[in-house]
């Protein structure tokens, strides 16, 4: 009898657990957003974040989910050329505005020397894009990680992509 009331002591404690991380994840990506309205000028639920890991780095891209929104489109092409040209400087500051300075591959990112890692910002025809590469094979996990962070942190707001093809992410 003491052996099934402990089981069903743990099975209840765990239960319990699986059920709050669901609401703490809510939680987290509630101030993200919060803290995201303070450092980005374009609204998040109107756009999307797509984060497509490569084997020298990755693609960062936001797109307005209306591509008749004028405004929400200049504002996330503003937004990444600006952050694009800080990140080239080291300067990873936005993202732990948001995400907070912990944020994992955070550390790593702003210890890299000036060049080792390739930033190139470019417009699409529904927002902008900014590609991350590097030769250092020490950094791609890193930016890997910084990647993961930013799509748990998003939430619905953000996915995964997907290389289509070898020669993508070079």
């Amino acid at each position: 009898m003491q052996k099934k009331s402990s089981f069903v002591a743990l099975s209840a404690f765990c239960l319990a657990a699986i059920a709050a991380m669901p609401a703490q994840a809510q939680q987290r990506q509630a101030e993200v957003a919060a803290r995201g309205a303070e450092v980005m000028p374009f609204d998040l639920a109107a756009s999307s974040h797509v984060f497509t890991k490569s084997r020298n780095g990755g693609l960062q891209q936001v797109m307005v989910k209306n591509h008749k929104d004028g405004r929400q489109l200049r504002q996330v092409r503003s937004h990444l050329r600006e952050i694009a040209g800080r990140f080239e400087q080291g300067d990873f500051g936005a993202p732990a505005k948001i995400h907070g300075a912990d944020m994992p591959g955070l550390a790593e990112l702003r210890q890299a020397k000036p060049g080792e890692i390739s930033i190139q910002y470019r417009e699409l025809a529904n927002g902008a894009q900014i590609r991350y590469a590097t030769s250092n094979p020490a950094l791609v996990p890193v930016l890997h990680q910084w990647f993961d962070a930013q799509l748990a942190d998003h939430g619905a707001d953000a996915m995964e992509g997907h290389e289509h093809h070898a020669g993508h992410g070079q």
